[in-house]
């Protein structure tokens, strides 16, 4: 109950907030070229809340449902207008006000996902290295030659230095030909180069959580390897020393750190058998776990820290202001390509349609960032404030990209376009909506029960 409301309230959050910057983009470039702006609105509804100002006397309001918003301008098409107002109507201005007002919604949504990933990367970034983790037999992955510890150099052209970036060349490569070509670095420092090729079966490697499963590896991840022993813990008195790598907990299989802790925080101050492997050696032991509390949650412990051997994996980068910037401007203009390209491949049938999100997904997506923390929900926030972007901007007739489009024909025949032809424009794009969102909220569904 406390998660669904979590999710609940973090969605309103994350909704109020991209829908206030996108519409705040429409209304300040609309008073900048001259439109009147009669009603600002975060929300759909009842308005619950209203304030006038300014010499338009613009009504500003939080109306009932906090699941959109909206600028209205004033419009001569809607009715008579005052003599003082000739000329600030919206179908009144230049054909160039109208479109920059109609692109101004989006370029604001990409504007906040270069501020938000500037303030991500002021304070500096710690990245993990992409490399290989377990490789599974008999896979695309193990057919190619990936060994464990392999780093990712580079995927096709692109240089690759985090996972994020090896992820979207290996998603691009992937849906273009069926074929993964990778330059890798041994641990011991030898690159050789290797090609991932899965064929037909690409389109269903797409969808949502089957990637790195089909593929047959996992991403790297610090192994089990004990670097420190806690005085007096639970490993110590077990007689567990450094250099072990733990493999298992009670028959369950540990393939790393992460892994590890997932399997002892559930077990505090039970007794454990602990599979490890010394100098080639594979030994077991009984321990007595202990305990300690995380955010008021008792959870077992092993007495253990993490090999300092695997520092080669993780670099901090640091930025000055302007690297920053320019590193954010370019994350957000990649992310926008990549989206793009997702986009087509869906529309071609290389991507699956599996990857759209309703509003439940992207809920559980809001509550599970805002509970990491501040930093995590803006990097939730920057990745839909694109996502938004570059929906709005798609030639649908009720999106921003489609009133563009009615407004590049009317300024290439030197009239409006047809009360009716814009009718069945807007029916048609209604249509289009409803069946994404049939598409989205069936996704949803089918998560929730498998």
């Amino acid at each position: 109950m406390i998660s669904a409301l979590t999710n609940l309230l973090a969605f309103i959050a994350a909704i109020s907030i991209l829908v206030a910057v996108h519409e705040y983009g429409h209304y300040l470039v609309g008073r900048w070229v001259g439109m009147k702006v009669l009603r600002f609105s975060i929300g759909f509804g009842r308005p619950v809340w209203t304030r006038i100002a300014g010499k338009d006397r613009t009504e500003y309001c939080i109306s009932a449902i906090p699941l959109g918003g909206y600028v209205r301008f004033l419009d001569s098409r809607e009715g008579p207008i005052d003599a003082e107002d000739e000329g600030r109507a919206f179908n009144q201005r230049p054909i160039p006000a109208r479109v920059l007002v109609l692109l101004a919604g989006p370029a604001f949504n990409f504007i906040f996902a270069i501020v938000a990933y500037w303030a991500l990367l002021a304070g500096g970034i710690m990245v993990l290295t992409p490399a290989v983790g377990s490789v599974t037999p008999e896979s695309y992955a193990a057919t190619a030659g990936l060994r464990f510890g392999d780093k990712i150099v580079a995927v096709g052209d692109t240089d690759t230095t985090d996972w994020e970036s090896a992820l979207v060349a290996i998603l691009g490569e992937m849906v273009s030909d069926g074929r993964i070509p990778l330059t890798l670095e041994s641990e011991a420092g030898h690159r050789r180069t290797a090609t991932i090729i899965v064929g037909d079966d690409r389109t269903r490697l797409t969808e949502p959580g089957v990637l790195f499963d089909g593929l047959g590896f996992q991403p790297w991840q610090p192994p089990a390897i004990v670097g420190e022993i806690t005085d007096g813990g639970a490993a110590a008195a077990a007689g567990l020393a450094v250099g072990d790598r733990i493999t298992a907990i009670d028959t369950e299989p540990v393939g790393n750190f992460n892994e590890l802790r997932a399997v002892v925080g559930p077990r505090p101050n039970q007794e454990v058998a602990v599979e490890y492997v010394r100098e080639g050696r594979t030994e077991s032991v009984n321990v007595m776990l202990g305990e300690h509390e995380i955010d008021g949650e008792t959870r077992g412990l092993l007495g253990i820290a993490l090999s300092q051997s695997v520092g080669d994996y993780y670099e901090l980068r640091t930025f000055t202001p302007y690297e920053s910037l320019r590193e954010a401007a370019t994350k957000t203009w990649t992310s926008t390509l990549f989206t793009m390209q997702m986009l087509g491949r869906m529309v071609t049938g290389d991507v699956s349609i599996k990857n759209i999100s309703g509003p439940i997904n992207i809920a559980q997506f809001a509550g599970d960032s805002a509970q990491r923390g501040i930093r995590s929900f803006l990097a939730f926030l920057a990745v839909v404030s694109i996502s938004l972007g570059v929906l709005n901007l798609l030639p649908v007739p009720v999106l921003d990209g489609g009133q563009i489009v009615y407004q590049l024909v009317e300024m290439i025949k030197g009239s409006p376009m047809t009360e009716r032809a814009q009718i069945l424009g807007q029916q048609a794009g209604i249509l289009a909506l409803l069946l994404l969102m049939s598409f989205a909220f069936y996704n949803d569904i089918a998560r929730i029960l498998s």
